[in-house]
């Protein structure tokens, strides 16, 4: 349904230029509307881009997709990671929330820029 290469492509240009997508404006660029099984056919081509991105070394573009309500990633993007990294924030929501997607953002920002 998704291409993950087309996804891929999508948010290293972000990156590069310092942005992110909500969910629905990533899924209407795809030529999709936004609707709850999309989302979730989306966020697994997120975890997998960023699966591969791990292993390569590289930091994580998934995070780069945020809710349009708060400009966090959703509840599965940290739940995905749980046993993955050890600094996770205990809370999905809120300040400490936003701190770390935030400094996860940055450096998606920062590796982008220069690569």
């Amino acid at each position: 349904m998704f291409d993950p290469a087309e996804v891929r492509a999508l948010l290293i240009a972000a990156a590069r230029a310092r942005e992110t997508f909500t969910y629905g404006a990533l899924l209407n660029i795809l030529g999709h509307a936004f609707t709850r099984p999309l989302m979730r056919a989306l966020c697994k081509v997120l975890d997998r881009i960023d699966e591969d991105g791990r292993v390569a070394g590289e930091p994580g573009l998934a995070v780069l997709v945020v809710r349009q309500s708060d400009g966090l990633p959703g509840q599965g993007w940290f739940v995905s990671r749980t046993g993955v990294y050890d600094d996770l924030p205990r809370e999905w929501e809120g300040p400490e929330a936003q701190r770390y997607t935030q400094a996860r953002q940055a450096e998606a920002f920062d590796y982008w820029r220069s690569a």
